[in-house]
């Protein structure tokens, strides 16, 4: 018989024969002796089972510290005020640039002449002649031929005649508008010829002479800062100096339950900008901390900061610390006990409470940890 033909003419055969192979394929396995694990157990934990931990420690000591306090701001001018002319005219002369240093009694512009020296003039002559009306009756008095009442009436005319030539005087140099104190023109609101009228606003002068690095202060940093006490400021540009705390703000506000801190800088040579952000290192005092790891520092279910040490009966416990002053190899932490055995190794899997078999940290170990 021809099987190929008889293949073509039923190719259901084909089918039957795949089949039949198939089956005889998975039957031969169900005779294999090796069973098939199916344990998908996970890794255990160290400390699972209630085996006891173990985990390696390192004794630190408490030692006086200088609190650094880092506190950020921004550089201010010591002073900033609104120049307004204090009598009217029309700008004659610009007696200073902006940007440009300026002495105290500098002149910043002045106005016109106008009619000053004539009032100056006509008040000192009126003096005169009620001075001379005064000392006349004054001796007539004595005779009895002037009252006391027209002595009283020439004096009063003699003193108006003489605050009539103070004003003028005071219009007369008030015509020439200069610098408070020494400063910087920031903005000028008037040019040469502009009207300007008694009360009207002509410049803004700023005194960078001495610059306020202005911040705030937390609730928990606030202990043993006070005023006149030296601090330093590092400008966003790079540049630094010292300078002294001269205004704490003796109540928090109330939204933000901080404190106001300013630091007094000298800038007399003008090189430092107002206006930028700086970085303020306020000395806190003297306190007690002990150098560990940042690595070692964790979260406790509540959120706060800490270590995990291990106690008098081989235990381990969470103690809350605060950050006392950070440097390259370490950070000082205060809330620790005088000397404590620090869990260095094993204490991301330990809990407080736990039993615990601790061992001392390597040497070499430690000094790996502490960097």
């Amino acid at each position: 018989m021809n099987i190929k033909a008889t293949i073509a003419r039923n190719p259901w055969i084909l089918a039957v024969m795949v089949l039949l192979l198939v089956a005889i394929w998975m039957a031969s396995g169900l005779r294999n002796d090796k069973p098939l694990r199916t344990d998908t157990s996970q890794v255990k934990a160290p400390g699972d089972d209630n085996e006891i931990m173990k985990v390696q420690v390192a004794t630190v000591h408490a030692e006086p510290i200088a609190r650094l306090i880092t506190v950020y701001g921004r550089t201010a001018p010591a002073r900033t005020v609104t120049i307004s002319a204090e009598t009217e005219g029309r700008v004659s002369r610009i007696g200073a640039k902006r940007g440009v240093p300026v002495s105290a009694g500098e002149p910043i512009l002045e106005l016109d002449m106008r009619d000053r020296q004539a009032k100056i003039d006509q008040s000192r002559a009126s003096v005169l002649e009620h001075q001379t009306a005064y000392e006349a009756q004054s001796k007539l008095k004595s005779e009895g031929y002037v009252s006391d009442t027209q002595l009283a009436e020439t004096l009063a005319k003699l003193e108006a005649a003489k605050a009539e030539q103070t004003r003028a005087q005071l219009d007369l140099a008030n015509r020439v508008i200069r610098a408070p104190f020494s400063g910087v023109l920031q903005e000028r609101q008037v040019e040469i010829g502009d009207f300007v009228r008694a009360g009207d606003p002509v410049a803004t002068f700023v005194d960078n002479m001495t610059l306020v690095v202005t911040g705030t202060l937390a609730e928990q940093e606030l202990r043993g800062v006070k005023v006149g006490d030296e601090a330093r400021a590092i400008l966003v540009t790079g540049q630094s100096a010292n300078g002294r705390i001269r205004y704490l703000s003796p109540v928090a506000d109330i939204s933000t339950r901080t404190f106001l801190v300013e630091l007094e800088l000298d800038n007399r040579d003008g090189s430092m900008p107002a206006g930028v952000t700086a970085e303020m290192v306020i000395k806190g005092g003297e306190t007690m901390a002990q150098k560990v790891s940042p690595a070692l520092l964790t979260l406790d279910s509540a959120g706060a900061l800490g270590v995990f040490i291990v106690d008098e009966l081989q235990r381990a416990e969470f103690m809350p610390v605060q950050i006392e002053r950070s440097e390259s190899d370490g950070v000082w932490v205060s809330g620790l006990p005088e000397t404590a055995d620090v869990i260095t190794v094993g204490q991301g899997y330990v809990t407080p409470g736990q039993q615990i078999q601790a061992t001392r940290t390597p040497r070499e170990t430690a000094v790996a940890a502490g960097t």
